[in-house]
């Protein structure tokens, strides 16, 4: 079967004033012996990794470029020597890089060891912005960044923005998108994300004082449609409520997370799916470091085939294509029309989905309100 690959790298310069990852500011000190355990971590799952084609591996954090590019190669290597991978076939690899974080020797490194696809985490093209939500860069950064990368031989790059910043208005949204679709090359692929407020953050604090305010849901929603429609308008496809590629470049290893493939974590915080089983690895850094792999994973979740045909559900509403019928019934021999014909009707009755032939999927009311239409799975 297919498996992907997430290695968490929990490091990070800065921590920005929303996030609320798992991630440790300025400890680098730690790095050496951290990508050491997820070696380590790796080789006691060589059967596993042996026993399965592996189609994708993504470098998430944290800021994985902020840690010595050697580490990474190292982790790449190791996943090469330990993983089953059909040399005949090109798998995708990716890394989260933050402008500010990398130069053009680290993207070499990165590009000869084969990592083939970019993420680069812009989130605005205003320097006021970045700013605000703690971004340690500025566009500037950014663009010496993407001219690296393609000068470095990346062919498959994403650029992260955001809508629902802090004061950011629609103007400001479509000079965002203006820029990183004049780049040249353009991306192959653009996510463009809603901020969401998380409790605990620096960010929550500043609002729940009044010291900063956002746009409300309205401007939120409008600028989502915005960005939606520009983005069309450039060519690329909009597959996934929060995701925009070019034909051929949609994000692999997002797609089978949406299509309920198997996966494995590595490293601190790292969740995996495998034989309808959630597990997760432990959140506390010196816990990881210290203990054996195998007392560090906590199991979330032993699905049932009732649960897992909720999830299927859930997750395929995720992308604008929908979910095909005929696979369903291929994945779990029921029909999901009839399996969920209570909820299917409600939705479809509030114009919040559409079914055919062979497709349930959102309808451009449901993309507004994809929540309520994945809370009737959960």
């Amino acid at each position: 079967m297919e498996l992907g690959i997430y290695v968490h790298i929990p490091f990070c310069i800065k921590k920005c004033s929303y996030c609320d990852f798992i991630s440790y500011p300025n400890e680098y000190e730690k790095q050496e012996v951290y990508i050491n355990k997820v070696i380590n971590e790796i080789e006691e799952n060589k059967q596993l990794l042996q026993s399965n084609e592996i189609t994708t591996v993504y470098f998430g954090g944290g800021t994985p470029s902020s840690i010595k590019p050697e580490l990474i190669e190292k982790v790449v290597k190791k996943i090469f020597e330990c993983g089953k991978i059909e040399k005949s076939k090109e798998i995708e690899i990716t890394i989260e890089v933050n402008p500010g974080t990398v130069n053009k020797d680290n993207l070499q490194v990165y590009k000869n060891c084969g990592i083939n696809r970019l993420s680069i985490g812009l989130q605005s093209g205003k320097d006021e912005i970045l700013k605000k939500i703690g971004r340690i860069h500025k566009y500037e950064q950014f663009l010496n960044t993407y001219n690296w990368a393609i000068e470095s031989g990346f062919e498959n790059i994403n650029v992260d923005l955001m809508l629902g910043l802090p004061k950011q208005t629609i103007l400001d949204l479509r000079d965002s998108l203006e820029k990183v679709t004049s780049l040249r090359p353009k991306p192959t692929h653009i996510s463009v994300y809603s901020l969401i407020i998380e409790e605990g953050t620096e960010l929550e604090k500043k609002i729940s004082k009044g010291q900063i305010f956002l746009p409300d849901e309205d401007e939120e929603r409008n600028q989502y449609h915005y960005a939606k429609n520009f983005l069309e308008l450039k060519g690329y496809k909009h597959y996934e409520i929060s995701n925009f590629a070019k034909r051929g470049f949609e994000s692999k290893h997002n797609l089978n997370c949406w299509e309920q493939m198997q996966y494995i974590g590595f490293g601190l915080a790292a969740h995996s799916y495998i034989n309808g089983i959630r597990y997760s690895n432990t959140c506390n850094l010196n816990e990881y470091l210290s203990k054996q792999s195998k007392t560090i994973k906590t199991i979330e979740e032993k699905q049932k085939q009732e649960d897992m045909e909720k999830e299927y559900m859930l997750l395929g509403l995720r992308k604008l294509e929908g979910i095909s019928i005929n696979k369903f019934k291929e994945k779990f021999g029921e029909n999901p029309i009839y399996l969920f014909r209570i909820e299917l009707e409600k939705l479809v009755k509030e114009n919040l989905i559409e079914v055919d032939l062979d497709r349930i999927k959102l309808t451009n009311k449901g993309l507004d309100f994809a929540n309520l239409v994945w809370e009737e799975f959960i």
